[in-house]
């Protein structure tokens, strides 16, 4: 099966690049305004620009190297020092692996760009991401995934956390990070005005779902029946989540939207991540169920209750999914409640003191919110002197 596990996580890890680019520039741009929409794309095609780099120089080794540290892998494996194509992880060559790893390294960061448009300095996007990843998210995926303090063996005893494709690591990290750059920053001059084209947002949408399946699926490291499970659970949550997301603004608001119904399907997704390796089609379907309603009364909590403006509701969607998803694992019976809750516990504290210290350090060196005026202007024109219309809104 060695020849079939490399060929499957070689498209896992196209599948999981093309989340990213293009499928979340598309669903984040959709949600801006138009004047907007370029910066989005911008701050995507970016990220995963500047990641690519940055987990080859440091990101992997820190997360992966072979340092007997709980706390991080050390740097023995910088810009891949000592990985050749005959080096192995588990029936992986292991640059293989490090390109599927990668791929996640680049979303999580991007994730985030939700919480911020409209209103960013482009130099901090880059400046708070690079940091961001290499300080907050790389340990955290070496405490659970590398083998560290998290993991079996590790502070929780024989039975550590259980994540198997990012509840914890990537949307509870980024979640929280959003959540904080959005009260660091304040809202935006105008809340109000609605997505300016949602046919990006249900096309990014799509695109996230397929992506998805190497997201998850991808994760078992092999193709094989985990795999297979894994996928279709996914779906199952997927689908489930977008139609009681539907059903609860149809009970609350006598009419479904799409950009509502796409936005459940991202809640059924971010919620069956952790739990994908575990759980069978119908624990998805209850996970699926709950997502859809509990993310949607998280967004109105977060905008309308605690007024805040992460402005395409990160947190509530990825953060509040991915936590849920982490705590329905032991529901299921699937992994002890210490470690799931204490791992949410110390991975978010670590998370939110982590995001602070970095966005303070890149605001006093690069400026953190754009002026009024180019907030009205719109970051596409005064931060990158392009237009993606004709007529702007």
């Amino acid at each position: 099966m060695v020849g079939a596990d490399t060929a499957w996580i070689i498209v896992a890890t196209a599948l999981v690049l093309f989340m990213t680019l293009p499928g979340l520039a598309l669903f984040y741009g959709g949600l801006v305004r138009s004047r907007n929409v370029l910066s989005v794309f911008m701050h995507c095609y970016a990220i995963a620009c500047l990641m690519s780099v940055l987990w080859l120089a440091f990101g992997y080794s820190i997360a992966f190297g072979s340092g007997t540290s709980g706390y991080w892998g050390g740097l023995d494996k910088m810009f891949l020092s000592g990985v050749s194509i005959d080096s192995l992880s588990g029936t992986l060559p292991e640059v293989l692996f490090f390109a599927f790893q990668m791929t996640f390294a680049i979303i999580t960061p991007a994730l985030i760009v939700g919480a911020y448009v409209e209103r960013i300095n482009f130099a901090f996007v880059l400046t708070f991401s690079g940091l961001w990843m290499l300080i907050c998210y790389a340990p955290v995926v070496h405490w659970i995934w590398g083998g560290g303090m998290l993991a079996d063996g590790g502070i929780f005893g024989e039975v550590g956390a259980r994540d198997f494709a990012g509840g914890i690591v990537v949307h509870q990290t980024a979640g929280l990070a959003a959540l904080i750059l959005a009260v660091m920053l304040g809202a935006r001059a105008n809340r109000t005005t609605p997505p300016h084209n949602p046919g990006f947002v249900m096309i990014g949408a799509a695109m996230l779902w397929v992506g998805w399946f190497g997201f998850n699926g991808g994760s078992q490291l092999a193709a094989d029946g985990g795999a297979a499970m894994a996928l279709a659970v996914t779906h199952i949550s997927a689908a489930t989540a977008s139609l009681t997301w539907a059903f609860w603004e149809r009970v609350k608001y006598g009419k479904a939207s799409l950009v509502g119904m796409v936005t459940g399907t991202i809640a059924g997704l971010a919620s069956i991540t952790p739990a994908s390796g575990f759980v069978g089609p119908v624990e998805a379907l209850i996970i699926g169920a709950v997502a859809g309603i509990l993310c949607q009364e998280a967004v109105n909590l977060i905008r309308n209750g605690l007024k805040i403006d992460d402005t395409l509701d990160v947190f509530a969607v990825h953060g509040v999914g991915g936590i849920f998803g982490t705590l329905m694992i032991a529901v299921f019976g699937q992994g002890a409640w210490v470690a799931q809750l204490g791992s949410l516990v110390i991975v978010g504290v670590f998370t939110i003191v982590v995001t602070v210290v970095i966005a303070l350090v890149a605001k006093a060196i690069v400026g953190m919110r754009v002026d009024a005026e180019t907030e009205t202007t719109g970051l596409d024109l005064a931060q990158h002197g392009e237009r993606a219309y004709d007529v702007t809104s």
